[in-house]
């Protein structure tokens, strides 16, 4: 079973607690009303799906019910590292820096 760090209540806690909830820092256009179907489709359905490192948002669902984001290796399905929702998305030194302290 997959532990996930919770960055709120700050302990890992087992997968079944959380939910996913797709890509993180999807950035919604200022004027949506004003933008094309196709570029509202891309915003609204099409997501990256890329092999190795990702951004997600997940749910702690059954603990503070707050959310947060992650970043995962897809190929390992490994936590990296978690952050609340709101911070920037971490550089790749730091990422390099939380694969090696692990």
């Amino acid at each position: 079973m997959l532990l996930i760090r919770c960055p709120y209540c700050e302990e890992e806690r087992p997968e079944l607690e959380f939910r996913g909830a797709g890509e993180a820092h999807i950035a919604r256009p200022a004027d949506i009303a004003s933008v094309s179907d196709e570029a509202f489709e891309a915003f609204f359905f099409l997501r990256d799906n890329p092999k190795g490192i990702t951004y997600e948002r997940w749910r702690h669902m059954h603990g503070c019910a707050r959310f947060f984001n992650a970043v995962r290796d897809t190929v390992s399905d490994r936590f990296v590292m978690t952050y609340k929702a709101g911070e920037p998305k971490p550089d790749a030194k730091t990422i390099e820096k939380a694969r090696a302290g692990a």
